[in-house]
């Protein structure tokens, strides 16, 4: 199975920028889809980017279009989320996850299609 580990998390001021890192210990053509989702205490945990690993598609939630950008370097194994001009409302638990998808096109936004999982890195933006 895909292990997946995140990093990158911390504290920032509002308007400021973090990189996560989502590395995983193999990717598979069975686990081409790369999420990050977010989940804050008390709420639902979220879709805010995915990439289809193969081509280079993605998608993003609304609410971080323009600010958050998702990336990867294959040769490192890699997916990357760039948060720019972070808000106070982006503070949560950060999960990279990972499914298989057939086909072509994007990568789905829902949590539910997504089998595997890592632990979380946490961001808190201030103010």
């Amino acid at each position: 199975q895909v292990q997946l580990a995140e990093s990158g998390g911390g504290s920032v001021q509002a308007g400021g920028s973090l990189r996560l890192s989502c590395a995983a210990s193999a990717y598979t053509s069975s686990r081409n889809c790369v999420g990050w989702f977010r989940q804050a205490p008390g709420k639902e945990r979220e879709g805010v980017a995915n990439i289809y690993r193969v081509f280079g598609y993605t998608g993003y939630a609304d609410s971080v279009k323009g600010r958050f950008t998702i990336s990867q370097d294959s040769a490192k194994n890699t997916v990357y989320l760039q948060m720019n001009n972070l808000k106070p409302e982006d503070t949560a638990m950060y999960y990279c996850a990972a499914y298989q998808r057939a086909g072509i096109g994007a990568c789905s936004i829902s949590k539910d299609r997504y089998n595997d999982w890592g632990q979380g890195t946490q961001v808190t933006v201030s103010s």
